[in-house]
């Protein structure tokens, strides 16, 4: 099934933090406000969310086109080896 993953991207005392990942079901996806990707179960998506809190929980960036594109790399790496 076809996910549109989102996420918030907060300042904070330190850069830009991602956070508050999320995956919804779409028709339509819009790789300009998220990441468009498939995801073979309903498991691998929550998975997935898991693992992208824990992995950039720590992470702080410059500006919201680094963090965004960083987000978009590290989720179609993770998508790609399933």
């Amino acid at each position: 099934m076809m996910y549109q993953l989102g996420w918030a991207t907060l300042p904070g005392l330190r850069g830009l933090s991602c956070s508050d990942f999320r995956a919804t079901p779409t028709d339509a996806p819009d790789n300009q406000g998220g990441v468009a990707v498939d995801i073979a179960s309903d498991a691998a998506r929550e998975t997935l969310l898991r693992q992208l809190e824990a992995y950039f929980a720590a992470l702080r960036f410059t500006n919201a086109a680094d963090a965004f594109d960083t987000v978009k790399a590290y989720v179609l790496a993770a998508t790609a080896k399933q």
